[in-house]
């Protein structure tokens, strides 16, 4: 994977282990890559995301529960993929790619848009990882 551009861009360097522990954890989430596009645009708020609306709206694989969407979106923020938006009074309940999220969106949207479906390995050392909170 090229990552150089953005690195360029945001002049933030990542390691390729903590690059691909972000892909990994994308790829074993319950959301589409239509909602990272999305995030890449606007913020998204968490009631967009859950339920039967990130269905409607081609966010998630399946219907999720408010908490399960937050719980899984929290693990993106730890893995550099996604942040939290801040406005005047403070932290929101909507989401906004990093750097690092927009060149992983970047690169499977070049790549026809879908996002592989993960290995059993990868899922185990997905939950691992985010049992863990190993940090990289």
């Amino acid at each position: 994977m090229n990552y150089t551009t953005t690195e360029k861009r945001s002049g933030i360097q990542y390691t390729e282990q903590a690059k691909q522990r972000a892909e990994r954890a994308l790829f074993c989430s319950p959301f589409k890559l239509k909602l990272l596009d999305t995030m890449g645009k606007t913020s998204v708020p968490l009631s967009e995301i859950a339920e039967n609306t990130g269905i409607e709206r081609e966010y998630t694989k399946k219907p999720i529960s408010e908490n399960a969407a937050e719980s899984n979106l929290m693990w993106l923020i730890q893995v550099g993929l996604l942040r939290r938006e801040v406005d005047g009074q403070g932290i929101t309940d909507s989401f906004r790619l990093t750097p690092l999220g927009k060149k992983i969106v970047e690169i499977w949207d070049s790549k026809g848009g879908n996002l592989p479906v993960p290995s059993w390995w990868e899922r185990l050392l997905n939950a691992i990882e985010r049992w863990l909170r190993l940090p990289i």
